[in-house]
């Protein structure tokens, strides 16, 4: 019998043992259905560890908006329904849209700073049109990635996947500032279950870390969040919020620049989550398949009031800590996220979570992920003199924008987009120098 579509057939046993499927051989770990009493609290799991960005970005921008609060209410549901169908769409993968790999979607950090500013400026109806703008040059530029994918070899995607855990440890330790015991708390009780602990308890150890800090915020008194009550029991997304979108393309430029960059930051999370999963990285194949989902989602988007959704790297840490590799998982919590965005007591009961945390279980997290960067960097001859400076130089300009990030505020918007975020910033220095040196020694 043949193998199902996107599935893996091997001789002997599956990678880490995996079970056999119906023609008697074993079946990929990533396409593992697995029970669902086990299912739902690891889908749980990744919905808790992301929740604070999505929760975070609907309120940063109905404050930016000064949205009245039944429109904040709308607009967290369409954000939690987006990151939902965003995880539906990579995690089962239908006509080439989605890698079939266990992804999560988020709002872009960046882009909705982005957004704020457009709306700002030419207003809010202006800054959707910008993200449908966006996203449609993101799929339209994609048939030309075949001929751009050569100039991502290891030392470039280790060097992006070093930089996005940096970063995202950056922008998540100002979570942690106030009450930063329950961070610690969230932080030591992840790690002491991940390493005491057998089996599936190991497996939920960041469930099991969110859980311990937020009943160590309840007996305390202290850090919980206050959501305003009331509302309706279904909470529907509203189409075109801020009226017909308004298109004009020098006010996309920022957000266009963002997607461009964003391509590369989406070529490191592919081939990561793909070797997280034990699953032999084909970015030719696979990350086109990824950025269509996120540019699709990204045109909901746009319909929906919000800003640009990305793949979440996040969600590959928690893959490689758990080694549930099962690409349901994330299609499970991508269904439970769709529940709660369109069940709003439920989203404003989550949406009490304490931020440290939340922020705490993000900086276990993030971290896993700038080790497998380097991970990842391992196999680039480093010894090389140019594949030290590329590694050298990627690492200023992806760590100049946390160090230093006064440096960057003389420069018009387009380049403080460009070079102004870390990740961003990184990626592109890394392929630029990749391609000079290639050519070099052509």
């Amino acid at each position: 019998m043949a193998a199902p579509a996107g599935t893996t057939r091997t001789g002997g046993d599956a990678p880490d043992g995996g079970p056999p499927g119906p023609d008697g051989r074993p079946v990929h770990p990533v396409d593992e259905r697995l029970p669902l009493h086990r299912l739902l609290p690891l889908a749980a799991q990744h919905v808790l560890a992301m929740l604070a960005a999505p929760v975070s970005t609907a309120f940063l921008i109905a404050t930016g908006l000064g949205l009245p609060p039944d429109r904040t209410a709308a607009l967290l549901s369409a954000t939690l329904v987006l990151c939902g169908a965003g995880a539906l769409l990579q995690s089962f993968g239908v006509l080439r849209i989605g890698a079939r790999l266990p992804f999560m979607m988020l709002p872009g950090g960046a882009a909705v700073a982005i957004f704020l500013q457009t709306a700002d400026q030419h207003g809010p109806a202006t800054a959707s049109g910008a993200v449908l703008i966006a996203a449609a040059f993101l799929l339209a530029i994609l048939p030309l990635y075949r001929h751009i994918v050569r100039f991502f070899p290891p030392v470039v995607l280790g060097t992006t996947v070093l930089l996005i855990g940096i970063n995202m440890v950056n922008v998540t330790a100002p979570m942690i500032t106030h009450d930063t015991w329950l961070a610690l708390v969230t932080i030591g009780a992840t790690a002491l279950c991940y390493l005491v602990l057998p089996g599936v308890w190991r497996q939920m150890s960041v469930l099991v870390g969110i859980a311990a800090g937020t009943a160590t915020a309840l007996l305390s008194g202290t850090g919980m969040n206050t959501v305003p009550d009331g509302g309706p029991f279904v909470a529907l997304p509203h189409a075109f919020p801020y009226g017909a979108p308004h298109f004009d393309l020098l006010a996309a430029i920022p957000l266009i620049v963002f997607t461009l960059a964003s391509l590369a930051e989406a070529t490191g999370q592919t081939v990561l989550n793909s070797e997280a999963v034990g699953r032999e990285p084909d970015p030719a194949r696979d990350v086109p398949r990824t950025v269509r989902a996120d540019a699709l989602t990204s045109l909901a988007a746009g319909l929906l009031g919000t800003s640009i959704m990305v793949t979440s790297a996040e969600n590959i840490g928690i893959v490689q800590l758990t080694r549930v590799r099962s690409r349901f998982v994330t299609a499970g919590a991508g269904l439970l996220l769709v529940l709660v965005g369109l069940l709003a007591p439920v989203s404003r009961l989550l949406a009490t979570l304490p931020t440290p945390v939340v922020g705490g279980a993000g900086l276990v997290i993030y971290a896993v992920i700038a080790a497998m960067g380097i991970s990842m960097l391992r196999r680039a001859n480093t010894s090389e003199g140019p594949t030290t400076t590329v590694v050298a130089l990627t690492l200023l300009a992806g760590l100049l924008p946390i160090l230093a990030p006064e440096l960057y505020t003389p420069l018009p918007v387009w380049a403080r987009t460009l070079f102004g975020s870390g990740v961003p910033a990184g990626a592109i220095t890394a392929v630029i120098l990749t391609a000079l040196f290639t050519r070099d020694r052509r």
